[in-house]
């Protein structure tokens, strides 16, 4: 199993602890994986457990990955942040009593930059036979602001990728080597818009295609 070396993991805490985010999750998975997963940020139960793409979004995606013969064993799963990104709301128990507690929200392009040292890391290192991304923080992350999932879905992008050449850099830098990546939806989206699940079927099966061909 590959993972960041511990003074990556202590950069990246120290880089975001001015940031409302809490706890840590390492990615997780193979240093030759079939596919790097990349996704937005751990939500609540992945820091408590510290294993990335659990709960129901974990279930969805686990089921992408069984519709196309890999489980969580082929892939390496991480994000742009690997620290949950709250804020605070309130919730009304079954008592009526109303109670503050902390809720899931995409990361800022600041909370992104200050974690980038981490995933360029396992960009650099890692050796996958495709990068899929999913949602549009993974997607952004990697070839830019610009780039939306509901338009590249599903198609093989293949080019330089951001990094973060210095670690006092206030924005990204173009690799000069090429990778492929396949955009596709956040597995949770289909909790909110449950038309994505059919388009979200049909990216993985094309993923499925194109590591056949790889792989032959």
């Amino acid at each position: 199993m590959f993972r960041i070396p511990e003074s990556i993991a202590d950069l990246i805490k120290e880089r975001g602890s001015s940031f409302p985010i809490e706890g840590f999750v390492y990615g997780q998975g193979p240093q030759k994986p079939q596919l790097m997963l990349i996704g937005e940020a751990p939500g609540e139960f992945e820091i408590v457990d510290g294993i990335p793409f659990i709960g129901r979004a974990g279930t969805e995606l686990l089921q992408s990955l069984d519709s196309i013969g890999l489980t969580r064993d082929d892939v390496y799963m991480t994000s742009p942040v690997r620290s949950r990104p709250y804020k605070w709301g309130t919730k009304k128990e079954r008592d009526g009593t109303v109670v503050k507690r902390k809720y899931n929200r995409p990361p800022t392009q600041k909370e992104i930059l200050a974690h980038a040292p981490a995933l360029d890391y396992e960009l650099a290192h890692l050796e996958p036979k495709l990068i899929v991304t999913m949602g549009n923080v993974g997607l952004q992350r990697l070839i830019g602001k610009e780039a939306k999932v509901t338009e590249l879905h599903g198609q093989l992008l293949t080019q330089p990728i951001q990094y973060l050449r210095g670690l006092e850099d206030k924005a990204f830098s173009w690799t000069e080597k090429s990778y492929s990546i396949v955009p596709t939806f956040h597995p949770a989206s289909v909790f909110y818009r449950p038309s994505h699940r059919t388009t979200i079927e049909a990216d993985w099966q094309k993923i499925g295609q194109l590591l056949e061909e790889i792989n032959k």
